[in-house]
């Protein structure tokens, strides 16, 4: 089973390669934003911090965090998404890594895990892959899929893009490019190509 570090900014399409991929062989896919929602529930270690940190003018009404809220903070101060990622990151890590034991021991016949991650680099979690593939898309069509995505104004979008790792950095970590900037049979190809080297087709 190798472990790939799949990322992308935002915007990239990173959920349709997790897609393409899942549909041409067996993989085990690990999504960190799902874990990210899950750690900050009412009742979890992050969620005491985040709350002590940022107050709880947070709060929805039920004592959930609202997450919009806090996205609406972190993503307008470059502090403020220091200190959520300094609170979340090591905590998904944990659960990652806990997730990847779990299925090695279940002697599954996955051909790849995958760990499905916009921070991946961030949270210091390509340390732990046998490769990177980084997720392309150009900057305009990124902001165009993020407004739609989550109903945000284009300086919304813009800051979302802006808030994480540049281009040109991250690609010096891929393993892999795709390019996501077309259509799923373009992006499909690429796959196809990248994976016979570990796959008979």
């Amino acid at each position: 089973m190798k472990i790939i570090g799949l990322t992308g900014g935002t915007g990239s399409g990173k959920s349709t390669v997790v897609l393409l991929l899942s549909q041409l062989t067996k993989a085990y896919i690990i999504d960190a934003d799902k874990i990210g929602h899950q750690i900050i529930l009412k009742g979890q270690p992050a969620y005491y911090d985040i709350i002590q940190h940022f107050g709880r003018e947070i709060l929805k009404e039920d004592g959930e965090i609202n997450r919009k809220c806090l996205g609406k903070i972190v993503f307008s101060d470059k502090n403020s998404l220091k200190i959520l990622n300094q609170i979340t990151h090591p905590r998904i890590k944990e659960e990652i890594l806990k997730k990847i034991e779990q299925i090695k021991k279940s002697y599954s016949s996955y051909n790849y895990i995958v760990i499905d991650a916009a921070l991946l680099i961030e949270a210091q979690l390509h340390k732990i892959v046998d490769e990177v593939w980084v997720v392309y898309a150009e900057e305009e069509k990124r902001i165009q899929r993020i407004m739609k995505r989550d109903g945000l104004n284009m300086e919304q979008a813009a800051n979302r893009i802006k808030a994480q790792m540049p281009w040109e950095e991250m690609k010096k970590y891929a393993d892999q490019i795709i390019d996501n900037g077309k259509d799923e049979e373009f992006t499909l190809k690429q796959l196809k190509c990248i994976v016979s080297k570990d796959i008979n087709f």
